[in-house]
């Protein structure tokens, strides 16, 4: 009787560019309560992310995407494998070492903006340097900054309810950029936005691609995806397809 085999993964050309992100056998295995297996979430993944790349990771539901990004994005930790992130390895590091360390290296936007809504839109860009300890001068400064490089430096002392959809997404990103992170992790980061604003911020992703900043685009949208640089899809936590679309344009930072 013929067994079935495992998808393989389409190897992608080499780089020299450094590594920001290195994963090596990554599994996720999620249990039950008496111990039995409930789900393995990823079977062993391996994945290296060149500085300055612009990633897309898809997969259907239930794929391991949202693990993987969870994992990437050091929210969770694998239940085996190595993951460097900056050359560090994330998995041997304690929680508060670990929250500490991805304030420090991982940007994040998501889908539905998380903004604080009692908060104006200089506080809500600043809240991650606090958690870090700069001084509230310093912080609000590097806040302005940021708000300006998404264009909404006219807009610092308002509240979330008062912007669109697209300026609250424009907020988010200028907060996942306010620690000068290494990899920027966007989760469907246009889904709750009509195609203009959508557009619109996957230009200012693309403007920060161009600048250097290393991407990581979850995303279910293959219009999305093709604009990235490289495609990594996901099948039942295994790597069903890893694409490089366009060799590298920019020069990494």
């Amino acid at each position: 009787m013929p067994t079935m085999t495992e998808p393989k993964a389409e190897p992608s050309p080499a780089t020299s560019v450094p590594a920001v992100a290195e994963l090596t056998g990554i599994k996720k295995t999620y249990f039950k309560p008496d111990g039995s297996i409930m789900v393995e979430a990823l079977r062993g993944v391996d994945l290296t992310i060149p500085k300055g790349q612009y990633l897309a990771i898809m997969g259907a539901s239930g794929s391991g995407k949202s693990t993987l990004m969870n994992i990437l994005g050091c929210l969770d930790r694998p239940t085996d494998g190595r993951y460097l992130l900056d050359g560090v390895p994330a998995e041997q590091l304690d929680d508060e070492e670990l929250s500490a360390f991805r304030g420090r290296k991982i940007g994040f936007v998501f889908q539905a903006f998380n903004l604080i809504p009692q908060l104006t839109v200089e506080e809500n860009v600043a809240v991650p340097l606090f958690y870090q300890g700069v001084h509230k001068t310093e912080r609000l400064r590097r806040a302005r900054e940021k708000l300006a490089m998404v264009g909404l430096d006219d807009r610092t002392e308002h509240r979330p309810r008062e912007l669109s959809g697209g300026q609250q997404q424009r907020v988010a990103i200028a907060r996942s950029l306010v620690t000068d992170p290494v990899i920027l992790m966007a989760d469907e980061p246009t889904g709750n936005l009509d195609s203009t604003t959508g557009e619109a911020i996957l230009t200012m992703f693309e403007d920060l691609h161009q600048g250097g900043m290393t991407i990581i685009m979850v995303t279910h949208d293959d219009a999305v995806a093709d604009r990235c640089e490289r495609i990594f899809r996901l099948r039942d936590g295994l790597v069903e397809r890893d694409e490089v679309l366009r060799s590298r344009r920019i020069p990494t930072k």
